[in-house]
């Protein structure tokens, strides 16, 4: 039995359809009622992921990649269609949410480590690991407020990897520090491979889709259009890039 089923989803949200190019039409544009267009994000996406599979999705910027993400970290409901995932999920989808600025790095990893899953104790026992992990020991007392974006998004994959349970979902993670750090997400996204762990992961990486996953989806306008191995679809991602309009639906 698949770990996650997604059977037929759809998703589209209401978009506020105002142009205003004079001060006239700002003025009398207040007295209006406002009207609203329909962008239809997912259209009939289904596939399956069993446990232990690494799954890379490709597509370009507007192809749903990060509404299907949230779907199935269930953060949207599907407009239609229906979603199983039958372990805990752990995303890191957008940096810094969840975190409290004027708390220090320590105070923040117990509060997201808990929030992911960890109990009280595992994340206090986890501190110094996860610490060292992102390479922010010397900064451990230091509000996140002073952070950097760099130093919150290492920080937020370190805790993301000690927190995780079954299911990874992970978002550009292979884009976030410098090499020394990419190598270690490198390493700790081997390690959860080899011993079992589902790991999603989303990236505009050709290499990093090839290298790190057995298979991949490549999204265009809301739709599967490939579901093969993820070298095969890291190619097609690329000559998708190059070409403009959608490849031909591939077999599953």
């Amino acid at each position: 039995m698949p770990l996650i089923e997604v059977n037929g989803v759809a998703k589209a949200f209401a978009i506020p359809s105002v142009r205003r190019e004079t001060l006239r039409e700002h003025v009398f544009g207040l007295l209006r009622r406002p009207t609203f267009e329909r962008l239809q994000v997912l259209d009939a996406v289904s596939f399956a992921v069993e446990r232990g599979e690494t799954l890379g999705i490709m597509g370009r910027n507007g192809s749903g990649k990060s509404t299907l993400l949230k779907i199935l970290c269930r953060i949207y409901q599907p407009d239609r269609g229906a979603v199983v995932v039958r372990a805990p999920v752990t995303p890191i989808l957008e940096l810094g949410v969840g975190w409290n600025p004027e708390l220090d790095a320590v105070d923040n990893t117990l509060l997201l480590g808990t929030v992911m899953g960890m109990s009280l104790k595992e994340a206090k026992a986890s501190i110094d690991e996860i610490l060292a992990f992102a390479g922010l020991e010397r900064f451990a007392r230091l509000a996140l407020k002073h952070y950097s974006s760099g130093m919150a998004a290492r920080l937020a994959y370190s805790v993301a990897f000690k927190a995780v349970r079954e299911i990874l979902v992970l978002d550009e993670v292979f884009a976030v520090g410098d090499a020394e750090f990419k190598a270690r997400c490198e390493a700790r996204y081997r390690e959860l491979s080899e011993r079992g762990y589902t790991v999603i992961l989303v990236s505009h990486d050709p290499r990093a889709v090839a290298t790190f996953c057995g298979r991949a989806l490549l999204l265009e306008g809301g739709r599967i259009v490939m579901d093969d191995g993820a070298g095969r679809v890291a190619d097609a991602y690329l000559q998708l890039l190059g070409s403009g309009p959608a490849p031909a639906a591939a077999a599953r």
